[in-house]
């Protein structure tokens, strides 16, 4: 199983690489663009990710953007959306437009708010294949 975990502040980025490092190849980036070139570089070696956790709020490139510009070069590769990639979300930001635009226009699998409550994320992962044996 890969994860990549994109997130900018480091407690947030090494609290999540400890815990998903569990579950096995966990890279990090630290910024959109890093995203998106990490996932490319995974596809072009046939090593896709697993498992994306993606915070909004970044330099550079913010998540949302990142994001979009994932599901777009999985739709060029003719992959279908039930075997996209998974995205979590993290935020603090917690409004119904929000949670609106994430879903259904950003196409993410599922959001947590910030900090990131570990028996939520855990939660999660049980519900994602591989994740769940």
């Amino acid at each position: 199983m890969k994860v990549l975990v994109v997130e900018d502040e480091f407690t947030s980025r090494r609290l999540l690489n400890v815990i998903l490092s569990e579950y096995g190849t966990c890279h990090v980036a630290v910024n959109g663009k890093e995203a998106v070139e990490a996932f490319s570089l995974a596809h072009a070696q046939n090593d896709r990710y697993d498992l994306i956790t993606l915070d909004i709020k970044m330099p550079e490139m913010d998540g949302i953007e990142a994001l979009r510009l994932i599901r777009e070069k999985e739709r060029a590769m003719g992959i279908k959306q039930q075997d996209e990639v998974k995205v979590i979300i993290t935020t603090v930001v917690d409004t119904p437009k929000e949670v609106m635009d994430l879903y259904y226009k950003g196409g993410c699998t599922d959001y947590l708010l910030k900090p990131i409550d570990i028996k939520e994320l855990l939660k999660l992962l049980k519900q994602y294949e591989p994740f769940s044996d």
